[in-house]
């Protein structure tokens, strides 16, 4: 995506009234904009955390081996491979229907289906709370369309009475509505089916590896299982009987005249059906962390509703909900507003999600900020506040003294060993310790490193505020995405948690080199002069480390902040040592060689015969 200040991109692409009309969202507080992942993550669908599990990753980069990254065509132009029927078949075994036809994305399957089926002369019942991809289903089905009160039965049934003697009727629902969090109820709806002679079309997205599957009924025509929420990917199944999947891969013109779904993605897919069978415990955890969320807030006073992994948080007014969501981002926890046109006017509303690593102390910490903030919305505050930042960007903030930070003289130096070596001393003098990499960019998640080298849990070792997939530089990799990453609010984040648990010892590890561009002019160095904290430097031990460090001391000595130490890694280089303690006296030097194997037993032997007691305060 285009940065939206490219030029080269503006020019020419002017649409006479879109300003304007984009000017009047902005006024309402409708605008929407892509938001960066930030802090713990209570927003995204994947609920049991399969986006990442071992062994969807691992049969992901098999397929990709074995098939190529993508899909060579359409499914009908040579485009069907074997991940793509292995995991249509471990779908339809999953969900004891007889077959099942696998989309890209569940917007396209619930197109196709409703498209299909739904001829002229036919009546469709659609629930009003029904998703975007159904409600667009609908429109472009030939049917008539009857829009029933959501969840009302009374409603719907009146509306079935009222249905020509001619034609099939169709019952369009979700299983669990996305923004209610709440269920539909089926035995209730398979009843009304069976005395106006209906068929149920429903959609389970949000219940599906959540919930259990549903027993076979003849009036239960067709369900959608997408990929994207529970299974932690993407793409999506129609499932039903033989005729069904037949006459969609024929008459489903969003199947038909699409690309096929990625074989990585499918071979994925196959492998994440097979943990939600063999982990049912995870939905019972995501289930259980949202009831204890769900009643601590409901005790409160805060309109809270839902009955699934989802927990909405209804506030009502658009500008309420956005400056709710921005003060918890401030606190750590990734939270998004959901505004109209997606939910009706006046109840705008934080989409809460909660998933299986969700332990209680995390959401009782969640519960904790987001009364302590709702209560403050009521309370005199200036203008900026929405922002969650402080007015004048360079001003230094209070941070406790016990706080250090692991800055290199480049990518790839060895930042995160040296930053676990440090929690391993801290924790070995009795300390507690927390550690923070609150930015971070590419495919490697160096907290989770940290995790794995020092026994730190999720609470101990944050996940970053900032995570770009991109391996570059933390600008260029947030340009890749179309967005900036807004300075003022990370820093006031920084400055929060830390102030918040002034008693323990932080070690905060920097992303990159010290001048690496943040946003513009800005760069890591500003921001750690608004922290104003010590910082322990790491360089590699041979060639070029000479220049570097000495250039980076420099810029922390400009910027008045106080070098601990550098540790040199990399093999012994007797001669560049030599050259910095000649040049920085009074700087702490240790030398960090390779180490036969990378654990914490083996950091805990170095440790024992190189105490870090010289760096660190």
């Amino acid at each position: 995506m285009p940065s939206k200040s490219d030029p080269a991109i503006e020019v020419g692409t002017h649409h006479p009234g879109l300003g304007e009309r984009l000017h009047e969202l902005e006024q309402e507080g409708l605008r929407r904009r892509l938001e960066l992942p930030a802090g713990l993550d209570f927003t995204s669908n994947d609920y049991l955390g399969l986006s990442r599990h071992p062994e969807v990753v691992a049969a992901a980069c098999a397929a990709a081996q074995r098939w190529g990254a993508g899909a060579p065509a359409a499914r009908l132009l040579r485009g069907h491979l074997p991940p793509h029927a292995a995991a249509e078949e471990a779908a339809a075994r999953w969900q004891g229907c007889a077959a099942a036809l696998l989309f890209p994305s569940g917007y396209q399957a619930n197109l196709a289906l409703l498209t299909a089926l739904a001829e002229t002369g036919d009546s469709v019942y659609s629930d009003a709370w029904n998703h975007a991809s159904l409600i667009d289903g609908c429109r472009l089905a030939r049917a008539d369309i009857h829009v029933y009160a959501h969840n009302d039965l009374n409603d719907l049934e009146a509306r079935l009475r009222q249905a020509p003697p001619h034609g099939r009727r169709w019952i369009v629902a979700e299983r669990v509505y996305s923004m209610e969090g709440d269920r539909a109820p089926l035995g209730e709806l398979l009843q009304l089916c069976r005395r106006y002679d209906a068929r149920l079309l429903l959609d389970e997205a949000h219940a599906a590896g959540l919930d259990p599957v549903l027993p076979p009924d003849p009036h239960l025509y067709a369900r959608v299982i997408t990929g994207g929420k529970a299974l932690g990917l993407g793409g999506a199944f129609v499932v039903g009987s033989t005729a069904l999947i037949e006459w969609l891969l024929n008459r489903g013109r969003a199947f038909i005249f699409t690309t096929a779904t990625p074989p990585p993605l499918a071979a994925a897919l196959r492998c994440a059906i097979e943990v939600v069978q063999r982990e049912p415990h995870l939905a019972e955890r995501a289930h259980a962390a949202a009831a204890a969320l769900r009643a601590r807030l409901r005790s409160s006073g805060m309109d809270v509703r839902g009955e699934s992994p989802i927990v909405p948080v209804v506030l009502g007014a658009s500008q309420a909900t956005m400056e709710l969501a921005a003060r918890t981002r401030v606190h750590g926890y990734d939270l998004r507003g959901v505004r109209p046109p997606t939910v009706p006017a006046g109840s705008s509303r934080l989409r809460i999600v909660c998933h299986a690593d969700h332990h209680s102390a995390q959401i009782e910490a969640l519960a904790a900020c987001l009364l302590q903030e709702w209560r403050a919305l009521d309370s005199p505050r200036p203008a900026s506040a929405t922002r969650a930042a402080p007015a004048e960007p360079y001003g230094a903030i209070a941070t406790p003294a016990s706080a250090v930070v692991v800055a290199g003289t480049d990518t790839e130096v060895g930042k995160t060993v040296v930053s676990a070596l440090i929690v391993l001393h801290r924790q070995s003098q009795g300390r507690r310790v927390r550690y923070w990499k609150p930015v971070q960019t590419g495919g490697d998640c160096d907290t989770t490193e940290v995790r794995a080298l020092t026994g730190l849990d999720r609470e101990h070792a944050r996940d970053p505020l900032l995570a770009l997939p991109l391996a570059a530089s933390v600008d260029q990799a947030a340009a890749a995405l179309g967005v900036e990453v807004d300075t003022p609010l990370l820093v006031h984040a920084l400055g929060h948690a830390l102030q918040q648990h002034a008693q323990d010892n932080w070690v905060l590890e920097c992303a990159g080199g010290l001048r690496v561009p943040f946003h513009r002019q800005v760069e890591q160095l500003d921001l750690l002069q608004q922290l104003n904290l010590p910082v322990v430097l790491v360089s590699r031990s041979g060639l070029g480390t000479l220049n570097h460090t000495l250039l980076s001391a420099e810029a922390l000595a400009r910027r008045a902040l106080p070098l601990l130490g550098i540790v040199l890694v990399g093999p012994p280089h007797p001669a560049n040592a030599a050259s910095l303690r000649a040049r920085l006296p009074g700087v702490p030097l240790l030398s960090l060689p390779p180490l036969e194997t990378l654990d914490r037993e083996s950091l805990q032997r170095w440790l024992c015969k190189h105490p870090l007691d010289p760096i660190l305060p």
